[in-house]
């Protein structure tokens, strides 16, 4: 799988963090069918947690092949014998690559012995390093137990190739600014989120945060709503950050009103109530793991679940169209400007789109 190789950041001399990584996502396919075991129809996300894992899997697995110098497509293809079925796939495809046209058995085991079967041959892995036939053998027995385990789920092997490499490409590699959608670039100039703003952020005596933007008063006062402070009073930096990194944050949209109107489908399902809702508990949640961790203070990185979770959140709705790479940097740098509105009891909030950035400037430096 070319399109997922640049996103391999593990040492290429060892095997042991691939085999390991390999290993734990076969655990957490056997997690998820136990979720399914004890909840049945209850477990609504079991489908997209079946093709996350088995993507996951299908990542480690393609690595460890790599790194041995083997063929990924030619142990695949060659996993299943006897009667099979295969996914016709168009010629100008993305996915109509050697990999995508696997067969998959048509009559295959239980999931339960699907699965017992899988993390025998996941197991058996670990004796790669004995001989190159040694190797292959073992290669071509987790293929074969990775294809049935799969065809018992009912899920497609396309579909996990395809959400295995958008969401791992979006997380691992950098955003191509000029690619990446902007979702109102079509609508009046008043139905835009502003290319450039300048937001000021002060506390007054009362503990409540105000909000102005061009002078004008904009929002409601805050406090923290809780009993321990913690500055969550200061949250609206992170809906600049979306708003000028992401280009989407249906709560700036709201207090500047500025919704896109002009199409009520639009106005009614990106930017209405629940599209708030969406984007303020999303907030409220990034929140709450982000006190645990000194508010992203001198870290580089957001944990690839914390991502994965951010992308949950907004799924139906058009920012999830943006990479988890592109989350990352909002989260970021919004918590960067949080963290000095914090210290400082305000401050000015500088959003340029075009740039996708967000900074800080100390109220005493404002001209105004």
């Amino acid at each position: 799988m070319m399109q997922v190789e640049p996103t391999d950041r593990l040492p290429f001399d060892d095997l042991q963090p691939v085999l390991l990584g390999l290993f734990g996502e076969v655990g957490s396919i056997m997690a998820t069918a136990k979720k399914f075991h004890r909840e049945g129809l209850a477990y609504a996300g079991y489908r997209h947690a079946v093709e996350e894992e088995f993507g996951d899997a299908l990542w480690y697995f393609t690595a460890l092949c790599r790194r041995l110098k083997i063929r990924v497509d030619e142990v695949l293809a060659g996993a299943t014998s006897g009667e099979t079925d295969t996914t016709a796939i168009p010629g100008d495809h993305p996915l109509n690559t050697p990999i995508s046209h696997v067969a998959t058995p048509l009559t295959a085991p239980g999931l339960d012995a699907a699965l017992l079967r899988l993390g025998e041959a996941a197991a058996g892995l670990f004796v790669l390093r004995t001989s190159a036939d040694v190797a292959h053998v073992k290669l071509a027995a987790f293929a074969d137990s990775y294809v049935r385990a799969l065809t018992a789920t009912r899920v497609t092997f396309t579909e996990v190739v395809r959400k295995n490499i958008s969401k791992t490409r979006g997380r691992f590699l950098g955003s191509d600014y000029a690619g990446l959608p902007t979702f109102d670039h079509s609508f009046p100039e008043e139905e835009r989120l502003p290319g450039h703003f300048e937001i000021t952020m002060d506390q007054r005596s009362s503990g409540r945060s105000y909000l102005r933007w061009n002078g004008v008063f904009i929002g409601d006062p805050l406090t923290d709503n809780i009993l321990d402070p913690d500055g969550y009073r200061f949250h609206d930096v992170f809906h600049f950050a979306h708003a000028a990194i992401l280009h989407w944050s249906p709560t700036f949209r709201a207090v500047i009103k500025q919704k896109r109107k002009s199409d009520p489908k639009v106005d009614d399902a990106q930017d209405g109530g629940r599209a708030i809702v969406v984007e303020e508990g999303l907030t409220t949640y990034v929140f709450s793991r982000a006190k645990e961790l000194n508010y992203f203070e001198g870290q580089k990185s957001v944990s690839f679940d914390l991502l994965k979770t951010v992308q949950q959140f907004v799924i139906g709705y058009e920012v999830e169209a943006c990479p988890l790479s592109l989350w990352e940097t909002a989260i970021l740098k919004g918590y960067d400007v949080f963290r000095q509105v914090k210290t400082n009891s305000g401050g000015i909030i500088v959003g340029d789109r075009s740039k996708r950035t967000i900074e800080y400037r100390q109220l005493r430096e404002d001209k105004s």
